[in-house]
């Protein structure tokens, strides 16, 4: 779409601006990192910040915890007192995260199957 003249000009100007600004931007960058003379970071700033961990023990604590937790043959917490057919707790109500729409229409099922014909069809009965 953006092919007026006016949409040209104006991409043309924001690369000139970005290439007026990129230096600044650089050194802004590297003042807020830290970055030393060198261009390398301080270490002993960011040691004091975060321990550093390598990435081989990580990997072997979570595999270690994901084989706890298979062995054991826990269940997660679930409301076990939901029908499945309907949805419907003990109380009569909908799950959290059922939209209004799809519950009217779980309660039209239901109750199609309860009264058996359902409400009269308005209209002129020939």
């Amino acid at each position: 779409m953006a092919k007026s003249l006016r949409s040209k000009w104006k991409r043309k100007m924001r690369a000139e601006k970005r290439k007026k600004n990129a230096p600044k931007e650089l050194a802004r960058l590297k003042k807020a990192l830290g970055t030393d003379v060198k261009g390398e970071a301080v270490m002993t700033d960011i040691q004091e910040i975060a321990t550093v961990v390598p990435a081989d023990k990580i990997k072997k604590q979570t595999d270690v915890e994901m084989t706890e937790g298979t062995g054991d043959g826990e269940k997660m917490d679930m409301d076990s007192k939901r029908s499945k057919k309907t949805m419907l707790n003990e109380h009569g109500q909908y799950p959290a995260w059922m939209s209004q729409r799809q519950a009217k229409k779980m309660k039209g099922k239901r109750t199609a199957k309860k009264g058996g014909s359902g409400k009269k069809k308005k209209g002129i009965a020939w």
